[in-house]
């Protein structure tokens, strides 16, 4: 008896361009491929049976390297496959430009609190009877240009259903597109439908059967995120399949293959992942029902060891029962602060052996980790040099650490590092500025519960959720944060963080300040005097972060929204 048939009971198949599992395994390059990770070890802590599909990214996202001025290099970052994960027996192939390309399968196990596991499994075509471009198809994480990036995306779709059939799950119900990437997965549904009722080609009365299959979450209202490619190049790519391409939904405008719009035409349950974007996703997309699942993160993962050891003591079952943080309130003020000088401490060694620079332990530390694109406005704050200057010499001293990577065809976005490493020379001997290379999971870490406070300049409404912010106030680190994604919902003045919001006026209603002016103000006039003169203040802000946010946006509250709104709920 083969034993991949062996005791395959999950319902749920789980599909992601991306999945952070761990620092060791590069096949993630932020906050789509955390998100699935912290989804999958969410869904083993609840018992969900699910599993996890994905590529296996041999040479990983990209190696950052950053030259004296900021201009950022890339390299590939392989990683130690054998040593992580399991190579699994099954074969199975795809059709790419008429050629069969063989394609096997790695696992791993993420494992639950209580022993439940969730098995993912990486898709990886380096096989030596594969042609050399096709054994390349599974090396680069948004490498490429779009004919590689639609022949991954078949690997991802149809590869990926084949290899779960082939492993012996035969009784999925329910097929989760974690973002468009793999909306290719709806034609080997479709394919699967027409086998079973012998026919040779799709039938359009197939397309309501898939449809209570497929469940579609949209991650982001940004163009670049929504994969299109010409008919022209699918032709080439995926064959002669007018049967597919006749159906209504799968092309737009009978000339464009739109990966979303085939994932929103074949899913009977659509959502974006926080409530704002769920409204900015209905107005995208007229005419869809599209509902909303605010994202979370995974809270044993993402609080720091000096909490956890508080949240032991005070609170024992927080892992098991993540809204029991709302008794963080409770806990004396004196230990939120010895734990977060450990965390901060932490991140501050981490700096030193990195750059070499000794930073302050008792100076306000602003966070800022994302990645580096232009509609994240990592360089707002710089906007008035001199205006920061002036806070420091009369509000109080600061100290900001950044981090993220650009796309390497994102100029822009590599432009962004180079404005702050110019921002950082201009307030030498002022401020502190420091911009730490390959922002990854052990980093984002040490960030979100090392800095004094979290900050966040997306372009409204570009910021479909964001969840940076969230691993903050899990380690009692405050937010200040445009209006936008998670933060609408997060946000209670004063209490969790503070708001940048988009326009403000004077008393009179005579003056409109800009959203830099707006952190100026906040900073200047709320926050510093806060930090330095009300600590016992800033204490309870802390503890509010961590009762009133970390209790309620984590992976474990979102994966039972999914399991009875998205999954189960028939």
């Amino acid at each position: 008896m083969n034993r991949n048939k062996k005791d395959r009971n999950p319902t749920v198949a789980y599909f992601s361009m991306e999945i952070g599992i761990n620092n060791s395994m590069h096949t993630y390059s932020g906050g789509l491929g955390l998100l699935a990770g912290d989804s999958l070890r969410a869904a083993a802590d609840l018992n969900v049976p699910l599993v996890g599909l994905t590529l296996i990214h041999r040479q990983g996202y990209l190696r950052q390297k950053l030259s004296a001025d900021g201009w950022q290099t890339e390299e590939p970052d392989p990683w130690e496959i054998e040593k992580v994960l399991q190579e699994e027996s099954p074969r199975i192939s795809v059709t790419v430009e008429g050629r069969q390309v063989q394609v096997r399968a790695w696992s791993y196990k993420v494992r639950g609190i209580r022993g439940f596991e969730v098995p993912v499994y990486f898709l990886d075509t380096s096989l030596p009877e594969n042609t050399e471009f096709d054994r390349g198809l599974t090396d680069f994480l948004y490498g490429g240009d779009e004919h590689y990036r639609l022949c991954q995306e078949i690997v991802l779709g149809v590869g990926g259903v084949r290899m779960l059939r082939a492993l012996g799950y035969d009784h999925l119900k329910i097929f989760h597109l974690n973002e468009g990437h793999s909306a290719l997965l709806i034609l080997e549904l479709l394919d699967e439908e027409a086998r079973r009722n012998f026919r040779k080609a799709i039938a359009d009365s197939d397309k309501e059967t898939i449809r209570n299959k497929c469940v579609f979450t949209t991650h982001t209202p940004v163009p670049a995120g929504h994969d299109q490619f010409p008919i022209d190049l699918v032709k080439k790519v995926l064959g002669d399949r007018n049967d597919f391409f006749a159906l209504d939904g799968v092309l737009y405008e009978g000339r464009i293959l739109n990966m979303t719009g085939l994932a929103l035409n074949f899913s009977r349950y659509v959502n974006g992942v926080a409530r704002k974007h769920g409204e900015i996703s209905r107005l995208m997309y007229s005419g869809y029902e599209i509902e909303s699942i605010t994202n979370g993160v995974h809270a044993a993962t993402w609080v720091s060891g000096p909490f956890q050891e508080l949240f032991d003591h005070y609170m024992p079952m927080w892992r098991q029962d993540n809204f029991s943080l709302r008794y963080a309130l409770s806990i004396p003020k004196t230990e939120i602060w010895l734990s977060h000088l450990r965390a901060k401490r932490k991140l501050l060694a981490y700096i030193r052996e990195k750059t070499g620079t000794n930073l302050d332990e008792n100076v306000l530390t602003i966070g800022f980790a994302r990645r580096a694109t232009a509609y994240k406005r990592a360089n707002l704050l710089f906007s008035d040099i001199d205006r920061l200057r002036k806070i420091r010499r009369e509000s109080g001293a600061l100290q900001i650490i950044y981090a993220g990577k650009a796309h390497p065809r994102d100029n822009p976005g590599k432009g962004l590092i180079k404005q702050i490493f110019q921002a950082r020379m201009d307030l030498a001997g002022a401020i502190d500025v420091i911009y730490l290379e390959n922002y990854d999971m052990q980093l984002g870490a040490l960030m979100t519960a090392g800095v004094d406070l979290w900050l966040n300049t997306p372009q409204p409404p570009l910021e479909a959720s964001g969840t940076s912010g969230m691993k903050a106030c899990l380690n009692g680190v405050p937010s200040l944060s445009v209006l936008d994604g998670w933060w609408v919902e997060g946000h209670l003045e004063g209490l969790t963080g503070w708001a940048i919001e988009e326009n403000r006026s004077n008393q009179k209603g005579q003056i409109k300040a800009g959203e830099a002016d707006v952190i100026y103000d906040k900073l200047e006039t709320r926050i510093i005097p806060i930090y330095y003169k009300r600590k016992s203040q800033f204490i309870d802000i802390m503890a509010h972060c961590i009762a009133i946010n970390g209790s309620f946006f984590n992976t474990q509250r979102m994966i039972q929204e999914y399991v009875l709104n998205a999954y189960f709920s028939d």
